[in-house]
């Protein structure tokens, strides 16, 4: 099951229409207050933090999230703990909802500090406060931190705090890419509102987030469905038992929740295709003198992904390698005319005809970056009668080269960069794709209408027409090489199963990394090959379901 991750302008678009619905702007920030203070009750006794008595500290900048922790001080006031106020901004110069609810804290008693006095030493401000509530700036944040900012973010990070809270998103930490501007607050628990917003969900956003926990506020589904959000990730809990107004904590690794899926007893499938020729036709194009093994694994994951029949093109001596260590493969021979392990052009008039066949085309991996492989895939993509494709490896690498090609790509086709493939496709850096995954996603989206799997921590999947999937997972098991082989082959047994591009993608990210979560218990300092993870998969593919396919977006 999928649930949505809005933009921060999106996450804006739903406050407005919610408060145009009726719902005030004082109640959604209510809301917001009562559940940041049920995470803070849950998560400080964790840690033996108890708030009556407790020193909090709420920081409070000029938008919502300040609105917020006014709110969250009259509840810690209620609770028993001693909270102070430090304010970015002249009392006066509040507004609306912040403005009213500063006002409430004010008349109930709670101290107020100006942050200008904080930093200068202000004696009624603790020193080491037991808490810490971070409402300095919210997930509209973008660019760099002031001077003053930062030196505020330096000073909080610098507290001997027991408990730091964030509330929506630790202050200096993007929303749009995860990463800090140039400094972000460290939190031990961020709780984030309705939904999580996209930077958050990178493996890197954990130093600064700590736990991250997702909290409902009342926000109408209507608002919701009227306006899709950009991203989606998955939700790792059985959709049957999730309450929609239910909060949850998305999963960044092997958590025990996972865990306890992979716990659950096999259940044998009782659907499904009783021929070969039924369960999936997929045929790998790849190899070279240089690489042998990144299409023999492409290959056979797509046999432990359950692909009925699976054949190997390549050169020669890729076929004599794959015809003793794997005899489940069927083989086709290229044309002959080069037999020192490259490819030609009339290599795709061998494969025009049989193409039509299968059910999918994993190409790329392995195939070198001579210029008879650069002719083969001129051909290969100029032929009209092409099965669903993966395209992986080195067959990007020619698209980069000669980028009129990506004209005929088509949205049943699924195209799998890593960082440095992407960078390759866009003219730029593979540090700069890092530091905006999410912009070179869409730059990647904008250079054919494909599904696009940007691979990586947090791997990005861009999907025509839908939502893009943000895979929140960071497993270090799938860090080896041959990983991208075996997703490839695996995609591609999804394709050939009759899956839309869209699913194929989605869906073979999902089973991949369960593959490295599951191997972690075998291998918890890693050491596995891709072999292991493609041997892993028939034990993952029950987590989908009898049908092999998650649960419904949305």
């Amino acid at each position: 099951m999928f649930v949505p991750v809005p933009t921060p302008e999106e996450m804006a678009r739903w406050d407005a229409a919610a408060i145009s619905s009726g719902i005030s702007e004082e109640t959604l920030m209510e809301n917001a207050a009562r559940a940041a203070m049920d995470a803070l009750r849950a998560h400080a006794a964790e840690r033996n933090v108890v708030l009556p008595g407790a020193s909090v500290l709420l920081i409070a900048g000029g938008g919502n999230n300040g609105g917020d922790a006014f709110c969250m001080a009259r509840h810690l006031l209620d609770a028993g703990a001693r909270p102070v106020l430090v304010c970015t901004r002249e009392k006066e110069q509040y507004r609306g909802a912040a403005s009213h609810w500063l006002r409430t804290a004010q008349s109930l008693g709670v101290p107020v500090v100006s942050a200008d006095a904080w930093e200068k030493g202000a004696t009624d401000v603790p020193a080491r406060p037991d808490i810490v509530v971070d409402g300095l700036l919210g997930t509209g944040f973008h660019g760099e931190l002031r001077e003053k900012e930062k030196r505020l973010v330096e000073k909080l990070n610098g507290l001997d705090a027991r408990f730091v809270l964030a509330v929506d998103i630790p202050s200096g930490l993007s929303a749009r890419t995860g990463r800090p501007s140039p400094v972000a607050v460290r939190s031990h628990l961020t709780v984030t509102f309705q939904a999580a917003k996209p930077g958050l969900l990178l493996p890197g956003a954990q130093d600064f987030t700590g736990t991250l926990e997702v909290r409902p506020i009342g926000m109408p589904r209507r608002v919701q469905e009227e306006n899709p959000p950009s991203f989606r990730t998955w939700l790792a809990v059985d959709p049957r038992t999730f309450d929609r107004g239910a909060p949850y904590v998305p999963e960044h690794g092997a958590s025990a929740r996972i865990e306890e899926l992979f716990d659950r007893p096999a259940t044998p499938s009782s659907r499904g295709p009783a021929h070969k020729g039924a369960a999936g036709r997929v045929i790998v194009a790849g190899g070279s003198a240089a690489y042998t093994g990144a299409p023999c694994l492409a290959a056979w994951a797509a046999l432990r992904a359950g692909a009925g029949l699976v054949t190997l093109a390549g050169p020669k001596n890729v076929l004599d390698a794959a015809g003793l260590s794997m005899p489940a493969l069927t083989l086709r021979a290229l044309s002959g005319r080069a037999q020192n392990g490259d490819w030609c052009a009339e290599d795709a008039e061998v494969l025009a005809d049989v193409l039509p066949t299968y059910g999918a085309l994993v190409f790329g991996p392995g195939l070198g970056r001579s210029e008879g492989a650069f002719a083969f895939t001129r051909a290969l993509m100029c032929l009209s009668r092409r099965p669903p494709m993966v395209l992986d490896a080195d067959a990007l690498f020619a698209l980069a080269k000669e980028p009129e090609l990506l004209s005929q790509l088509r949205p049943c086709d699924v195209l799998t960069p890593h960082p440095g493939e992407a960078a390759t496709l866009l003219g730029m850096s593979v540090h700069d794709v890092q530091a905006d995954r999410f912009a070179a996603l869409e730059a990647l989206a904008a250079l054919a209408p494909a599904v696009w799997v940007l691979k990586g921590e947090g791997t990005l999947i861009s999907c025509p027409g839908e939502p893009s999937v943000i895979s929140p997972w960071q497993v270090p098991q799938l860090a080896v090489a041959g990983s991208g082989d075996v997703l490839a082959g695996l995609t591609g047994a999804l394709l050939a199963r009759g899956r839309k591009a869209p699913l194929a993608a989605t869906l073979g990210v999902w089973l991949h990394a369960f593959a490295g979560m599951r191997l972690s218990r075998e291998f918890p300092m890693r050491g596995n090959g891709p072999h292991d993870i493609a041997n892993t998969l028939p034990a993952v593919l029950g987590l989908a379901g009898e049908t092999g396919e998650p649960c419904p977006s949305f």
